[in-house]
């Protein structure tokens, strides 16, 4: 282990970067020779903090971390938006919101009326269909891997209607809204309900000597927070409170399903030749004395909703260690998942590849945006934009939607958890910073 709290990680990070550099070459012999399996591990409502090598005291992941130590792990980087339907859009497409239109969790009219859940199910499946069509016409990662001759299946959560529509071969999210189908459906078993479903395509997929690619979205650590009483009552005299203790635990749970998943890996030979991408689709602060997050988390403009670990694992091909310096994004994943398979970069990704050094080093600014949970178009569910930078950080309300909130900006180096704002004292950086934003959404 490389250090078990986050402060000894940036001391790692930065020794170890000045003797090997940030990232790995890739030879090109190297991406002829192998088609690796590709497995996203994608987390569900998790802080930043909340890992055992992000320097979590009473948390234990062994298994992330595992992946974490022996992977190129990017510690300040983020998702473009805090709600996880529009989160994970971005990761399997690799562009912003505005660009895949899929804003937030459900799209509603203002002039919508619903009578009761049932209605509103109706009404949502509805108002929510032209987003999917949309989406259908977007070129996806497990679309474009099917020139390599990949094979993809699709698990957890998938807010996009049936998982073809992703572009996945198989999955197990129907989206019928009929049998209930608007966030995952039968998908949301994978994990809490064992492996099994998994399994048995890793199974078929080596029988048909394919690569495959696998989307591992379980719902975990998403409440319900109903963990395995073992874990619960592991974590009760360490937590604060119950709440507390019972989202540790399913944090805990979801890692023991990763290490299941990358054992079943390691036994069927695969590990080696498997590139594994693990990154969380928003973040999440248990309420102390309630079942809830808090206000500055999940669906919130600050850093305990959009800031998340990401990291890249391929044994031989990218070399291990701590960035702590770059700025990175789930927005890179597309690109740098084709660069390592020696694919052309489609037009419109608004990522980079991380293992390029160059791009990362001339990256200067990160965006985000964020709408209503019950959303219509961009223009009208806009709630704040960001602009990410070193040291900086600011948040821009859409004065329409947040007429009493101001500006804000924070030194996320100096003040990782956003306590004071510097908005008032350093009005030429947020002028700046505006003009970026604005630069940006006119691109």
């Amino acid at each position: 282990m490389k250090g078990n709290y986050y402060i000894l990680i940036l001391i790692f990070a930065s020794m170890a970067f000045a003797f090997c550099g940030e990232t790995a070459d890739v030879p090109e012999e190297t991406i002829e020779q192998k088609t690796p399996n590709i497995v996203f591990i994608i987390s569900d409502d998790q802080a930043w903090t909340d890992y055992g090598f992000m320097g979590h005291k009473q948390l234990k992941t062994p298994n992330i971390d595992k992946l974490a130590n022996e992977g190129l792990t990017f510690v300040q980087s983020y998702v473009p938006t805090s709600l996880c339907a529009p989160s994970l859009a971005s990761i399997v497409t690799g562009v912003y919101p505005r660009r895949h239109q899929v804003l937030g969790n459900d799209r509603m009219l203002p002039t919508d009326k619903p009578k009761d859940k049932a209605d509103r199910r109706k009404i949502r499946a509805e108002r929510y269909r032209p987003v999917i069509d949309h989406f259908k016409q977007l070129n996806t990662l497990p679309e474009m891997l099917k020139d390599k001759g990949y094979l993809s299946f699709q698990t957890g959560k998938w807010w996009l209607g049936n998982y073809a529509n992703g572009g996945f071969d198989r999955g197990m999210t129907h989206g019928d809204p009929a049998r209930g189908g608007r966030h995952g459906d039968y998908g949301l078993e994978i994990g809490r309900n064992g492996m099994d479903t998994l399994f048995n395509y890793i199974d078929y997929a080596l029988e048909e000597e394919k690569p495959f690619f696998v989307w591992y979205a379980p719902y975990l650590p998403h409440r319900p927070h109903n963990p395995p009483d073992s874990l619960f009552q592991k974590y009760l005299p360490l937590a604060p409170s119950e709440y507390v203790a019972k989202y540790w635990a399913m944090c805990e749970w979801f890692d023991n399903t990763c290490g299941e998943l990358i054992d079943y890996l390691d036994e069927k030979g695969q590990n080696e030749n498997t590139l594994y991408v693990y990154v969380c689709d928003n973040g999440w602060v248990q309420e102390e004395n309630a079942a809830g997050y808090t206000k500055n988390s999940k669906r919130s403009p600050y850093d305990y909703g959009m800031r998340t670990p990401i990291i890249y694992k391929w044994s031989g091909h990218i070399e291990p260690g701590y960035n702590s310096r770059s700025l990175a994004s789930s927005l890179d994943i597309v690109p740098t998942v084709l660069s390592l398979l020696g694919m052309e970069r489609p037009e419109g990704l608004d990522g980079i590849n991380v293992l390029d050094k160059l791009a990362l080093e001339k990256r200067e600014t990160l965006y985000g945006e964020i709408y209503a949970h019950d959303f219509t178009t961009v223009d009208n569910s806009l709630f704040y934009q960001m602009a990410i930078t070193s040291p900086y950080k600011i948040i821009v309300p859409n004065k329409a939607n947040k007429p009493n909130e101001t500006v804000q900006l924070y030194d996320i180096i100096k003040d990782p958890f956003e306590q004071k704002d510097l908005a008032a004292d350093k009005p030429e950086i947020v002028e700046q910073l505006i003009n970026k934003i604005e630069a940006s959404w006119n691109q």
